[in-house]
This record gives structure tokens, C-alpha cells and sequence, in this order.
């Protein structure tokens, strides 16, 4: 039962109004307020850092009634997702590898075949749609906003549609192409504002006989281990098992079966149908969330609190290595660590520089904070005291890869759910 503390402690004033983007209940209590922000994708050249930056809210809220954590929109989708998206998904091989595994593990667990036709919503530069020909499902097709990074996949040979997903571009995918075995999404249903109109396009999408994936950072991962920093403009939605059996249930789907990952920190991956019964796994899944608390607001009371405790002691840590004379750059540009940049008000007077595998954001600047983002080789030139992990979801990639630094005595800081100092050699 939520204690009235509990509750009185997530309503304030500014988080009242709005609607939810699943079941359309009134908006009034707040997860997490971080302040203003720049979008997180919107690295700046050198022209552009002495303009001003448009920055917006990033003010959690939770829906009472279907327990769905939300952004609202203060930010279309067409401001985001652009003809210069600087996201590549390739670029990262864990993620690549990840994506291969699945389309190795979904095509025995589905029977795919010659005859087979599989649909990615949200394919980016055809990291994952890639692996399908080899496995002799060759009938493929892309669906991504972003025409820059479809470009890339088409170079792959991959057959892209550049447009925003919904019911409208499911019905012409179908009167095109006909319906689909498979249709799926990964880290894509966050990035959905209309998230009514994506899930219905999607079920229209799919055969009678078909499945539906989704991929997607777990909510419990994310307040467990206080990973805020995944919250940033371009999620509007934060998802559990239980918004996900909300969701299909508000369009007659079913919630066939869930599994847990440990992408991005923690992730779930969860199948949907026209029809079937849910799988011990979703049962164990919502039982679980349902103890835990999912259901009452006492459950989120407390993480705000939290945040606030690690964004002090990561600039307790900075402080501290700066007056002693120590440097520091980052690893990595992603959009989580210009949550975390801002959030901490961390800019160069703390950072050097970063460093991204990434050659689309060399030579360009995180917004707000405006810290030069460099190739990779930077690190070893400037030889720092400590390297801060942005994408600590990739630390255990990104140690190995570096491990060289040891050499001169080089650390690593990992952020988040606290900071902490690894030493190379050392596990995450």
C-alpha cells in the first residue's frame, strides 16, 4: 500500500498536465526531475558552440493508472531523428555480435526460411538485417527514419524504407510486400512518442501466425542501478513487463514470452502474437513486478535521491583528481553521457576531451557542456591519469580494448549506478 509520504513526495509543482501516451490517464507524479538539457544527439561544430542551444525539460513522470514512465513531448520526433542522426549502430562490435546472435537464435526458434520475410523497425545502418541472407532468409526490408544512416545500410545491400513507423506505413508495407513472419524492433519502442499508433502498424504488420520482438533497457535495471543517464529526450517511454502487458493487451495482442538480458545495462526482450498463451517466463515476469511493487508509487519513491547522490559524488571524485593536478578525458560521445554531462554540469573545466570509434562526431563538440570529441588514438598522445567510460554499458568492451593505458598508469571511472575507479586488468 503507498504510504500518502510516499505519494505527496511525487507530486510537485510543474509535473501535473499532460496525458499518457498509452492509456490517457492525467500525468501528476514525478519519477525524476534532471533539469534542463540540450537533445542528446546534437553534436555541435565549432561554428555552432558560440550560438545559443535550445534546451528542454527532463522531467519523469508516471502514469497511476497503467504505470507507464514517460517524457512528455517536448521534442517531435522529426527534430530527432534527422537526415544527420550521428547514431551508428555498427560501431560498436558487442552490439553487432548481439544482433548476429539473435538472428541465429530467432530464425531456429521460428523456422525462417527462403520464404520468410522479416521486417526491422528502426533498422539504423543495417547492423542486424545484415546477418539474415547468410542464414537464408534473404527477404528483408528496413524501416528507419533516418536517411543518413539508411544510406548505410543500403550500401550493405539492404532494402530500406525511410519514414516513421505507424499504422499508415504498416498498410502500405502490406499492400506492397505483404505481411510479415517476423517483425522487430530493437531500442526502438522508447524513441516512440504515438506509441498507440507504432504498436497497432506493427500488430497490422505481422502474420496471424507471426511474432513480434522488442528490445528495450528494463525500467527495474534502470531505478536498481540508478542508470538516469538513460533518460534523455529521444526515450520518451521507459518500459517494464507491465506497461509492455498494458500495451498488448489495450490491442488484443498477447504477451507471449519475455527474456532477460544484459544489454544496456539490463534489458528486456519480449514476444508478442495475435494470439497464444503467456509463457512461464511472463508469468514469473509480471509476478515478480507486481511484488516488487510496479503497482504503487512507494515503489519510485526514493530514486530521485539516489541520482542526486551519485551526480555528487562523481563531482566530489572530479574535484578532488583535479586539484591534485590529475587529468581526465572521457571515452565515448553517446547519448547517455551528454545526459550525464549536463546533468552533473561537467564540461571541459573537468574534462580535457572525449574520444568516440565513431568518425561521423570527430572534430565536432557534446552539446551543452561542449567538450571536443577526438579520434580514439587522442588517449594515447595525451596519456591521461583517468579515462571517464560514458557508454558504461560497454565498459567491459571498452577495458579490454584499452588496456593498453595501464601502461603509464592509467584508471577508468565508471559512472553509473556510482563512481568508481577500475583499474586496467581489473573487472568491471
Amino acid at each position: 500500500m503507498t504510504s500518502p509520504l510516499a505519494a505527496s513526495a511525487l507530486e510537485r509543482p510543474g509535473a501535473a498536465g499532460g496525458a499518457c501516451r498509452l492509456c490517457g490517464a492525467g500525468l501528476r507524479h514525478t519519477l525524476v526531475d534532471l533539469g534542463k538539457s540540450p537533445l542528446c544527439e546534437t553534436f555541435l561544430d565549432a561554428a555552432q558552440i558560440d550560438h545559443t542551444e535550445p534546451f528542454f525539460p527532463l522531467h519523469v513522470l508516471i502514469c497511476g493508472a497503467c504505470w507507464l514512465v514517460q517524457l512528455k513531448e517536448y521534442v517531435t520526433p522529426d527534430g530527432i531523428f534527422t537526415d544527420h542522426y550521428p547514431y551508428y549502430s555498427s560501431y560498436s562490435t558487442s552490439w553487432v555480435a548481439h544482433a548476429k546472435a539473435y538472428c541465429e537464435m530467432i530464425v531456429k526458434r521460428r523456422r525462417l526460411g527462403a520464404d520468410s520475410f522479416v521486417v526491422e523497425l528502426a533498422s539504423n545502418d543495417g547492423y542486424l538485417l545484415q546477418h539474415f541472407p547468410a542464414l537464408g532468409v534473404s527477404n528483408i526490408l528496413g524501416v528507419e527514419p533516418s536517411a543518413n544512416v539508411a544510406a548505410e545500410a543500403a550500401k550493405k545491400g539492404i532494402p530500406v524504407r525511410v519514414a516513421f513507423f505507424g499504422l499508415a506505413e504498416a498498410e502500405r508495407i502490406v499492400a506492397e510486400k505483404g505481411q510479415a513472419d517476423l517483425v522487430l524492433g530493437n531500442n526502438v519502442l522508447a524513441h516512440v512518442p504515438d506509441l498507440n499508433d507504432f504498436f497497432a502498424g506493427a500488430a497490422r504488420l505481422v502474420k496471424p501466425d507471426g511474432v513480434i520482438t522488442f528490445e528495450f533497457p528494463h525500467l527495474e535495471t534502470l531505478l536498481k542501478h540508478n542508470q538516469f543517464d538513460t533518460i534523455y529526450h529521444e526515450h520518451f517511454c521507459y518500459f517494464s513487463a507491465t506497461a509492455i502487458a498494458a500495451l498488448a493487451a489495450r490491442h488484443n495482442m498477447a504477451f507471449v514470452d519475455v527474456e532477460e538480458l544484459p544489454t544496456h545495462g539490463g534489458s528486456l526482450r519480449v514476444y508478442i502474437a495475435h494470439k497464444g498463451e503467456p509463457s512461464q517466463a511472463v508469468r514469473e515476469r509480471l509476478a515478480h513486478e507486481e511484488a516488487a511493487g510496479f503497482k504503487t508509487l512507494a515503489f519510485y519513491a526514493g530514486f530521485e535521491e539516489r541520482v542526486k547522490r551519485a551526480k555528487r559524488k562523481l563531482l566530489a571524485f572530479l574535484i578532488e583528481a583535479k586539484d591534485a593536478g590529475k587529468t581526465v578525458c572521457g571515452y565515448g560521445a553517446p547519448g547517455k553521457g551528454n545526459t550525464l554531462l549536463n546533468y552533473c554540469g561537467i564540461g571541459t573545466d573537468f574534462i580535457d576531451f572525449t574520444v568516440d570509434r565513431n568518425p561521423h562526431k570527430h572534430g565536432r563538440y557534446t552539446p551543452g557542456t561542449h567538450i571536443p570529441i577526438l579520434p580514439v588514438e587522442a588517449i594515447d598522445t595525451a596519456k591521461p591519469d583517468y579515462i571517464l567510460i560514458l557508454p558504461w554499458n560497454l565498459k567491459d568492451e571498452i577495458v579490454a580494448q584499452m588496456a593498453h593505458v595501464g601502461a603509464w598508469g592509467a584508471k577508468f571511472v565508471v559512472p553509473i549506478p556510482e563512481a568508481a575507479v577500475v583499474t586496467p586488468g581489473e573487472r568491471p
